[in-house]
């Protein structure tokens, strides 16, 4: 056995920190799905004050809940639709502006 074979390491890949009830979707996700759950009956609740149609409304609420799920879901890469998104804001938030000096190329 020689040295470098002594002293390898071993990283695990694909550790969790927290429990999840399915593979990308723990407690976090669940609260986020909530609201967004929420947020869909609050449009169901508008669609049947304005239209009165039965199937309409139970599948908009119906889209809602499960389109919150699968927007909050991670993917492999440990990343969500929802953190994509508040990503992206954050990156148009932040400073887009460089300004610089420009100066002579040969020191002139």
């Amino acid at each position: 056995m020689n040295d470098m074979e002594q002293w390898a390491l071993y990283i695990p890949s694909g550790v969790k920190v927290q429990n999840e009830l399915f593979n990308g979707f723990g407690k976090r996700e669940l609260l986020q799905s909530v609201a967004g759950s929420l947020f869909g009956g609050v449009v169901a609740a508008v669609i049947w004050i304005c239209s009165a149609n039965v199937a309409f409304t139970v599948v908009a609420v119906l889209t809602g809940i499960f389109g919150s799920v699968m927007m909050c879901t991670k993917d492999l890469n440990n990343q969500s639709v929802v953190d994509q998104v508040g990503n992206m804001i954050r990156f148009a938030k932040s400073q887009q502006i460089y300004p610089y000096r420009a100066l002579s190329e040969w020191g002139e």
